[in-house]
């Protein structure tokens, strides 16, 4: 809910696991709030429904969230089916482990006062402007996306009650001194080391591969050299934005664009407003106390006295029932028709009905609208005289395309001349990694498809975007197979050459490490105060140096691999942690007491999974990747 909020009024906002849990309802919406419906479920948990719709929901936010943080990425992986199949799994069982945090919660007693939500709401960012509540903003944000206040309230309730569970399990983790303390000094402990590196690369004079050997590693390792399945594509574009870069438009056309939309370069008129609300559950009852209140109004009443008295609105009514400044179309259709209707400033409109009650709305002020001077919007008029043209352009365009590739389907070529485009072409590429200009579900679909693939044939023309279709055919295709052996014989015979000569350093390395045992002299590099974390030094040699045992009455000394050859390390000294203070500890603590949490908490779903009763009647054909 909170979610689906945040993403219509400021974009998607990246939480910590705890508020993901807080705010677990965000995945389902109000569909388990409105009754079942009659269609089968997308699983049952301990026969509480989790509807179809919910599971959608649910997964388009996780879509559209992994696609705002993933990019063109995440375009390449929505082509794989597997892959979405199992993002949808995923989503289902996140929606799984709400309920059963719910039912929990519930079954203990926990509850939630109305002070509680009602402070919640108010703390909640969605509904601030400059970090305050922003109670026009709240109910405006609610009417946008149809939830009645009272319904949310109790929404917000469940959720706030399942928290409790949740805070109680996490904040009962706690991290003792001594465990930070601990891990502080492990993670800043330093060694003082030598070292020496034995490349392998001079060692390649001494090393030849031959081909009979090169073909008996291809033999025995047949598995290493099958290839996946590989296309490439010849396509046609087409787009209003690509048309709109070669249409020219002249002043005189842009201005006359102007004066004929006027309009749409207005400022349109704002009126600020206040409103009293009276929703009390008996509609009779309702209307009759609006009524009555109208009639105090009419007599001379004091407007913010009675909406602090007796408005519903609780937030607003500590304010005189002052609200916001809003322009047409805003708010409810019921409540925006009053609004505008009242002829002038300090008009009171009728009682008003709409989905949250019965309203009597004052006109507090009005701030009139203004028209931009052309030469402020003139590049906004070519702008958009450009895209109009192109559009135009552009359905003629796609009708001539969606002829000529299917009149003439061998080929692209007529019909990229018919729309003034190119024949464009891809490189080879398997079907889980089109190129970013094809990363398109319906476009790997139609590539991979029988009368493209098999038969030959242009594709339909393929809607990648609004006003932006693409036509495409095989190029080349390649099916999946072991490689032969031709073409990865080089590359066998240079494996086997750094194999031979890694081989050789790594002799090389044991000798250097026995002359060091033996006390013989051996030129090493040094390095005093190594630090865990080191990025200036071969990662593999600090790996290996914070590996190794203290020394005790001399140099502990061992070699590691590196991607070249290999490394002789020699162990001096391990010296304690420097600087650990309150504020380390405590930032150490807080990691500690975050990864318990987390891992409670997912104890905890996982002990309630257990014990409860979880059916997938539809798992099957439900939990499918779908477009």
């Amino acid at each position: 809910m909170l979610e689906k909020i945040r993403e219509g009024s400021q974009g998607v906002i990246a939480k910590s696991i705890l508020i993901l849990v807080i705010l677990s309802f965000a995945f389902a919406g109000v569909s388990s709030y409105l009754g079942s419906s009659r269609e089968v479920p997308a699983a049952t948990v301990n026969g509480q429904v989790i509807s179809n719709a919910e599971l959608e929901q649910a997964y388009q936010n996780e879509r559209s969230r992994m696609e705002q943080q993933l990019g063109d990425m995440f375009s390449a992986l929505s082509s794989d089916q597997n892959y979405l199949a199992n993002l949808k799994k995923s989503v289902l069982d996140k929606l799984v482990a709400q309920v059963l945090i719910e039912q929990a919660a519930n079954e203990l007693g926990l509850r939630v006062s109305d002070e509680q939500v009602k402070q919640a709401i108010m703390s909640e960012s969605a509904f601030q402007t400059d970090g305050k509540f922003d109670n026009s903003r709240y109910i405006s944000l609610l009417a946008q996306l149809g939830y009645q206040p009272a319904a949310f309230s109790e929404m917000m309730r469940q959720d706030l009650t399942s928290n409790q569970l949740v805070a109680t399990l996490v904040n009962s983790e706690f991290v003792l001194a001594g465990e930070a303390k601990q891990l502080a000094e492990l993670q800043g402990q330093t060694r003082d080391i030598q070292y020496k590196i034995v490349d392998a690369k001079p060692y390649t004079k001494d090393v030849s591969v031959t081909e009979s050997q090169a073909k008996a590693y291809y033999d025995g390792n047949q598995a290493e050299f099958v290839s996946p399945e590989m296309i490439s594509l010849d396509y046609v574009d087409l787009s209003v934005a690509d048309l709109a870069k070669h249409i020219k438009v002249t002043d005189a056309e842009a201005e006359a664009y102007y004066n004929e939309h006027r309009s749409a370069y207005q400022t349109p008129e704002k009126r600020l407003a206040a409103h009293i609300l009276i929703n009390t559950g008996d509609d009779g009852a309702d209307k009759a106390k609006a009524e009555a209140l109208h009639k105090e109004l009419e007599n001379g009443a004091d407007f913010a006295m009675l909406a602090k008295e007796n408005s519903n609105d609780q937030f607003s009514a500590d304010k005189g029932g002052q609200l916001d400044w809003y322009e047409k179309g805003v708010m409810q259709p019921e409540f925006d028709k009053a609004l505008f209707a009242i002829p002038k400033k300090g008009g009171i409109s009728p009682v008003v009905k709409s989905d949250f009650g019965y309203h009597i709305i004052k006109l507090k002020d009005i701030e009139p609208g203004q028209t931009a001077a052309f030469a402020d919007v003139k590049q906004q008029v070519i702008n958009q005289l450009k895209t109009d043209k192109a559009t135009d352009e552009f359905y003629q365009l796609e009708q001539k395309l969606k002829d000529v590739s299917y009149e003439v389907p061998d080929t692209l070529a007529d019909a990229a001349k018919e729309v003034g485009a190119k024949v464009r072409t891809t490189a080879m590429f398997p079907r889980n990694n089109p190129p970013a200009a094809l990363a398109n579900a319906a476009v790997i679909q139609a590539a991979f498809s029988d009368p493209v693939l098999l038969n030959g044939e242009n594709s339909d023309v393929i809607e990648l975007a609004p006003n932006h279709a693409i036509v495409v055919r095989v190029n080349k295709h390649k099916n999946a197979g072991v490689v032969p052996f031709a073409d990865v014989k080089a590359d066998i015979e240079a494996r086997l050459v750094q194999e031979q000569t890694n081989e050789l350093a790594r002799n090389a390395a044991q000798g250097l490490m026995n002359q060091i045992k033996a006390g013989d002299k051996v030129a090493l590099n040094s390095r005093n105060g190594l630090g865990r974390f080191t990025e200036d030094l071969n990662p593999a040699i600090v790996n290996k140096a914070f590996r190794m045992a203290e020394p005790a009455d001399k140099p502990s000394v061992d070699t590691v691999a590196l991607p070249q050859g290999y490394a002789v390390v020699v162990l001096d000294k391990v010296n304690t942690a420097q600087g650990i203070n309150d504020t380390v500890l405590a930032t150490i603590s807080q990691r500690l007491g975050t990864e318990y949490a987390n891992a409670e908490y997912l104890a905890l779903v996982a002990d309630l999974k257990s014990k409860a009763k979880i059916e997938y009647p539809v798992q099957e054909t439900q939990v499918t990747a779908e477009q």
